[in-house]
């Protein structure tokens, strides 16, 4: 007689963790106690998975094909454990961003994170400069028991959403990624997440973690999150805005200049030229949806031009301000805020453009000119024109065109990343232009 078997329990899972081209967290999982089975080889991946466009379709051509295999290698220190949360019966979140890599373990050509770290890299051998960097995310919440609207930065919004925020700052720390405030925005049901900035890739690794722990609070919880740049026709529009500053390899800041009355050094001037000079075609990367447009319009507070600002939130780029406040010194605060830049997008590939960007400013010697702390929009068309200051493409076709015409900036990215991209785009455009505005905002609200 056989006896009788113990009851079963649920075995805890570990993810490996890829965020890919168009932003989502993708990955295999396997029993945690076998985590040291995966730590050198790591797990599985499919080259193809890399050209999945947000409607789940691969896109073709690619350069794959159904050909290939890949491998998930984790990286240890990015681990994310975050343990009992709001629905005491839910499992446990664990998951480990991973680098794509060839079986014999090469570095694969098409993997953003990897594409960051080299990035970081070069900036530390050709530059002698550390990247530290911090992103900042807006979504709009919407609650299991229906809410009535409250106004905006209120108390009342703000105590509307504690429980949620509450458990949500929780699980960020508990995730190692250091949040700084919860906050009530401008839009209905809208509230914003800050965290501390972090070194090289721990920062756009941190800007996925804040994005799966925020819909894993709502999904326990009963509810519903959104980080589309627009959940309807007439919403507020949410931004992701990317904080960066940079270091001398002793991490002493290098961006502040007392002697200048905007605070920005010589080679933070080189820095934000370059920037600039290429955003138009980093929009293909920063603002990568169809949706992404209805944001970068004038009056928006986000970005329609391609400028500088101290303290003008209708520039793509604004120095932040520092405080004097007790007796706190500018230069360990003083970064640059880049505005053009969405949910929709990977926060790897997004951050890596735009260092290549601001590398090519400062390799090229660049003279910024395009500065302005009034709305561009309102500034005359001569004007604008005599400080080199440009409109940013106005549609998702414009922008892939401006990246396609900008040959210094191609050669700086992989191909096969390119190509994968590019053919991403096209379909992306091609399965959503029937898509009326309001639709188009319904859309991407459950895709992100």
């Amino acid at each position: 007689m056989s006896r009788a078997s113990e009851p079963l329990q649920p075995v805890a899972m570990t993810t490996l963790l890829t965020t890919d081209l168009i932003g989502v967290s993708r990955g295999r999982s396997f029993p945690s106690d076998e985590l040291d089975h995966y730590t050198s080889a790591g797990c599985g991946w499919v080259p193809a998975n890399s050209a999945l466009t947000p409607q789940d379709l691969i896109a073709e051509p690619n350069p794959w094909g159904a050909h290939g295999d890949l491998r998930l290698i984790p990286d240890l220190a990015s681990r994310v454990r975050v343990g009992q949360g709001p629905d005491a019966s839910a499992a446990p979140l664990d998951f480990i961003h991973a680098d794509i890599r060839e079986t014999d373990g090469q570095p694969w050509a098409a993997c953003p994170r990897t594409l960051l770290r080299d990035e970081v890299q070069r900036y530390a051998d050709k530059l002698e400069l550390q990247v530290n960097a911090a992103f900042e995310h807006e979504f709009n919440l919407r609650r299991a028991v229906a809410q009535p609207e409250r106004l905006a930065f209120s108390l009342q919004a703000q105590r509307q959403g504690a429980d949620f925020g509450g458990w949500l700052l929780a699980a960020l720390r508990a995730a190692g990624v250091e949040p700084e405030m919860f906050l009530p925005e401008y839009g209905k049901h809208q509230y914003e997440i800050t965290c501390r900035p972090t070194l090289g890739v721990a920062a756009a690794d941190r800007a996925v973690n804040v994005r799966e722990i925020t819909r894993e609070i709502a999904r326990q919880l009963g509810d519903s999150v959104s980080f589309a740049p627009k959940t309807g026709e007439d919403a507020v529009c949410n931004g992701v805005h990317l904080h960066l500053s940079l270091q001398d390899l002793d991490g002493a800041p290098v961006l502040y200049d007392p002697q200048r009355p905007d605070g920005l050094s010589r080679l933070g001037r080189q820095w934000a030229a370059g920037v600039l000079k290429y955003l138009p075609a980093l929009c293909a990367f920063t603002a990568p949806t169809p949706l992404s447009y209805a944001r970068l319009q004038p009056h928006h507070w986000s970005a329609s031009y391609a400028c500088l600002g101290q303290r003008n939130r209708e520039a793509s780029l604004r120095i932040c301000p520092t405080v004097s406040i007790g007796g706190k010194p500018a230069a360990p605060q003083y970064n640059l805020e880049f505005r053009a830049l969405d949910a929709t997008a990977s926060p790897h590939l997004a951050m890596a453009a735009v260092l290549i960007a601001g590398r090519l400013g400062i390799q090229q010697g660049l003279t910024l000119n395009a500065i302005t702390d009034k709305v561009p929009h309102d500034l005359s068309a001569d004007l604008r024109e005599a400080r080199g200051i440009v409109a940013l493409p106005a549609s998702l076709p414009q922008a892939l065109d401006c990246l396609r015409n900008c040959p210094e900036l191609l050669q700086e990215l992989p191909a096969p990343l390119l190509e994968t991209y590019f053919a991403v785009k096209h379909l992306e455009v091609k399965l959503t232009e029937h898509l009326t505005p309001a639709q188009l905002c319904e859309h991407y609200a459950h895709l992100y």
